[in-house]
């Protein structure tokens, strides 16, 4: 094993194991230091992947039950919730090998352990039988990502009051489910526990649900999510938590103040958000500045303050997503190898994995109209897109926003069926700078879901042809 390289990552997650792996595709030595034991970072182990594992099955079970009869298809249904979460592990366990492969491929050395950096150029890793071992690099790669926001006042335990990590891998379906965060990842568990039988209560800070996504986006979901059983308690917080042997008494009240209520419930699942992972690091030792939420400062390159350190992901500004920090651990390894590595941040889509799914990439129309920049909208409903009549998914719609002047594709908002595959070709449109006309003069296979997209992007210029 060697002890010195030319770029070393601390965090085996989507932007960790990816740059180590860029960097080795480039001929540079690398090292990625992950103190999980298992590489793929939150993301394969308890996050993006055993979480889209469940809501797989869990909407197959719900389809099974609730849906195939409509189709003339007679069944009878039981749940095997062990089995649904031994098949989860198992992808979770294929994946991470397969990143251990990757790693051997390109000449990466993943090394197990804590990483502190003691010196610019130098860290100590910190094994799990308390064994240390100092390595040198060139330059270093801090791709940490974040980690659960707590609640003020709440202890997670993981079996009662959870997290995500908690909420993936519960051993039976609770009754009743209070989850506290209306966002991505709460919305995301409450629509997997929601499938397999649970009531679930959603309390949420905010006067909307899944902040950020285009308002109209949000106010059509939360509505879809009404009817599929969820309950909303908007402008709320939790104020405090009591165990007691029928379960959890939850005391809420209205965020602008006011009377105190309880909600009683089996299992409370924490998602208010995440806060990047810097502890523990050593970048006090050599000076690394954070900003006020935390997050490691770098510039455009990816550059710390501190000559030879860079950072990627969650652990820097910029959505806390997956994509995100890939590509960016992409660009950060290509500039360490002198090359032109480039993020382009409005082609970044983001997707809510529920039914139906929720995907988005660009602009909303609150940030454009906040922006003072004109512009045009089109919009096409499923409902009148053939392919989601024949299987039976016509709740939602397409928009997409253009340039009034330039029609160059600004922003698109997909609520539906397979939303996060729709969103694909909008990603593509808005990082090679197209029209919307560029989309709606394009053929589309019919009958397909695309289609929507098409028709929307025709509805920009006000020639929807199938509405």
């Amino acid at each position: 094993m060697a002890d010195s390289f030319d770029a070393v990552v601390i965090g085996g997650g989507p932007g960790g194991y990816n740059a180590a792996i860029r960097l080795g595709q480039l001929g540079l030595t690398a090292a990625c230091i992950d103190k999980r034991g298992s590489f793929g970072g939150t993301c394969l182990n308890v996050g993006c992947i055993p979480s889209k594992a469940l809501l797989h099955a869990s909407e197959r079970f719900h389809e099974a039950g609730s849906e195939f009869a409509k189709l003339g298809i007679k069944a009878k249904v039981e749940l095997d919730l062990p089995a649904m979460m031994a098949q989860k592990n198992k992808v979770v366990g294929e994946l991470t090998k397969g990143v251990e492969f990757l790693f051997r491929k390109n000449k990466v050395e993943g090394i197990v352990g804590e990483g502190r950096i003691t010196a610019p150029g130098k860290i100590e890793v910190k094994a799990a039988d308390g064994s240390t071992r100092t390595i040198t690099a060139k330059s270093i790669i801090i791709a940490t990502g974040s980690d659960v926001a707590p609640l003020p006042g709440v202890t997670i335990d993981e079996k009662q009051i959870v997290s995500s990590t908690g909420a993936i891998a519960l051993t039976s379906v609770p009754k009743r489910l209070l989850v506290v965060g209306a966002g991505v990842i709460g919305l995301e568990l409450g629509s997997v526990w929601r499938r397999l039988g649970s009531e679930v209560t959603v309390v949420e800070f905010l006067d909307r649900v899944t902040p950020g996504v285009d308002l109209e986006i949000g106010k059509a979901f939360q509505r879809i999510l009404g009817k599929q059983g969820f309950t909303f308690q908007l402008s709320t917080k939790v104020t405090g938590v009591e165990k007691k042997k029928s379960g959890l008494a939850v005391t809420v009240e209205p965020a602008a103040g006011g009377d105190k209520s309880v909600i009683e419930t089996d299992v409370m699942l924490v998602a208010i958000g995440r806060r990047p992972y810097t502890d523990n690091l050593g970048l006090e030792t050599v000076g690394v500045a954070l900003d006020k939420r935390g997050r490691v400062i770098t510039d455009h390159h990816y550059k710390t303050n501190v000559p030879g350190i860079y950072a990627v992901g969650d652990c820097r500004e910029g959505p806390m997503l997956a994509h995100k920090a890939e590509d960016e651990a992409v660009a950060v390894a290509e500039i360490i190898a002198g090359k032109a590595g480039h993020v382009n941040y409005d082609a970044i889509p983001s997707v809510i994995y529920t039914f139906p799914e929720v995907a988005t990439v660009g602009k909303t129309e609150e940030e454009l109209k906040a922006a003072g920049v004109q512009y045009k909208v089109g919009k096409f409903p499923f409902t009148a897109n053939a392919r989601a009549k024949t299987i039976a998914a016509t709740e939602g719609f397409v928009k997409i926003l253009a340039d009034a002047k330039t029609d160059k594709v600004l922003g698109c908002h997909v609520i539906g069926p397979e939303a996060g595959n729709l969103v694909a070709e909008v990603v593509l449109a808005i990082e090679f700078g197209a029209s919307s006309e560029d989309i709606a003069r394009t053929c589309h296979s019919h009958p397909t879901l695309t289609e929507a997209v098409r028709q929307a992007a025709m509805g920009v210029e006000g020639w929807t042809m199938q509405m």
